[in-house]
C-alpha cells in the first residue's frame, strides 16, 4: 500500500474497506514467503478516499464502516462485557 507492506480488510461484499502498515518483521519466515508472491499478484495505492488496484488498473471508493458494520450506528448494540463477545460478533459480519 503506497510503497510499503500493509495488511489489507476486504469483504466479499464490499471490497477493500480499510488497511492498517506493518513492519515485515512481525512475521515468520513462511508467511514472509507468502507476502513476497502476494506482493507479486498485488499492489494497491490509497489516495483522496480510492484504493487503486495498480496491477488491474481498478479503482474502487472506500466503504463507509457504518455499512460493514451497522451494529455501530447503535450505541446500544456496542456494549461488550468481553473480547471474546466481540470476537464473536466480528466473524459472523465478516
Amino acid at each position: 500500500m503506497n510503497g510499503r507492506l500493509a495488511e489489507i480488510s476486504f469483504d466479499s461484499k464490499y471490497g477493500v474497506y480499510a488497511h492498517c502498515y506493518v513492519k515485515r518483521g512481525e512475521f515468520n519466515k513462511r508467511e514472509q514467503k507468502m507476502i513476497d508472491s502476494d506482493i507479486k499478484k498485488y499492489q494497491f495505492t490509497f489516495r483522496n478516499g480510492y484504493y487503486f488496484d495498480k496491477k488491474q488498473g481498478t479503482k474502487q471508493k472506500v466503504v463507509s464502516m457504518y455499512k460493514v458494520f451497522p451494529e455501530i450506528n447503535n450505541k446500544n448494540s456496542v456494549n461488550f462485557s468481553t473480547l471474546d463477545e466481540l470476537k464473536r460478533k466480528l466473524k459472523t459480519v465478516v
